[in-house]
């Protein structure tokens, strides 16, 4: 079975684990290039060591080099500015890009939510570590009943953000934010980002609020139920993604002032639904605390597994 030739820009931790997923058996995928910026990075030696071709000199870098032409689909692990530029040089070039940053120059994907719709777009964004666990369970209630707010705390280890995370947290919350709108469903969205600098490090913990007005127990429980089938159908890619916790869903007191949190028009809820996640990573380059760079860096493999495939069945 041929295999597509992927590239991977970004040599720091997430794309070091792309690099690793690739080769440690992608069905339809074959590491073309690792590329940096940073000569002395360890995910260039790292690479090198694999026997994957490397350049230190950027997306300019991979342009030159001789196989470029079979390069198929390019991750893009580098920060949200960067992806821009990069984006601006490859797109013309017939390149498809799946990007890891925030900067959301194509569509939001969440892989288990809307996947479908955008297999043949150019250039897909892969929102966050955050909205990658979290957006799915929005859209899993919304596809039961309007969620009027939707409210995000992603609690990451401090260890396992790295420099690209720490100066992409505007963007972070912005992006997630749109997303949970967008992709989740909700009629408004709020996220929070947490590095927890706790020793030793703990997972990948994430909470999910939704207000809904859904007074009737039997659609509480179709609720729990289409929760339960998503968080399947993630941990189809994500084995690591689970719940903490049975989802609970609560009566809103009501004196309880929540309309600051809405959009203008929409009816009072009347409960609120809780859930909270734990990702753990799969340990392929950083310890197993690190499931905000798992969940980010599976959800891209799934995207690329999926377009590869298809040009396969073409």
């Amino acid at each position: 079975m041929s295999r597509t030739k992927v590239a991977v820009i970004g040599s720091g931790n997430i794309g070091t684990d792309l690099m690793i997923k690739v080769l440690r058996g992608a069905p339809h995928l074959e590491m073309g290039a690792m590329v940096g910026i940073d000569p002395a990075s360890d995910g260039l030696a790292r690479a090198a060591r694999l026997g994957v071709r490397t350049t230190h000199e950027g997306v300019d870098g991979l342009i030159a080099m001789p196989d470029f032409n079979e390069i198929r689909i390019v991750f893009d692990a580098t920060s949200a500015k960067a992806h821009e530029a990069n984006a601006g040089k490859l797109a013309p070039l017939g390149k498809r890009l799946i990007d890891l940053t925030p900067a959301a120059v194509g569509p939001y994907v969440v892989p288990a939510v809307n996947l479908d719709q955008h297999l043949h777009a150019a250039n897909v964004n892969m929102v966050t570590c955050g909205g990658q666990a979290t957006i799915p369970i929005v859209a899993a209630i919304s596809r039961v009943v309007p969620v009027e707010y939707a409210e995000i705390v992603a609690s990451i280890a401090s260890k396992s953000a790295g420099p690209g995370t720490r100066a992409n947290i505007d963007e972070f919350t912005e992006t997630t934010s749109s997303a949970i709108e967008r992709v989740g469903g909700a009629r408004r969205g709020k996220a929070v980002i947490i590095l927890n600098p706790a020793e030793p490090p703990l997972m990948m913990r994430d909470t999910v609020f939704c207000l809904i007005a859904a007074p009737d127990p039997a659609t509480h429980e179709e609720i729990r139920r289409s929760v339960g089938e998503m968080v399947s159908d993630v941990a189809a890619y994500v084995p690591g993604y689970r719940l903490k916790q049975q989802v609970q869903i609560t009566a809103i007191p009501a004196d309880q002032p929540v309309a600051t949190l809405l959009t203008e028009g929409a009816p009072r809820p009347t409960h609120q639904v809780s859930v909270f996640l734990e990702v753990e990573g799969a340990a392929h380059y950083l310890p197993a605390y690190a499931g905000n760079l798992d969940i980010m860096t599976s959800a891209a493999i799934q995207v690329a597994e999926r377009i590869a495939a298809g040009k396969a069945n073409q």
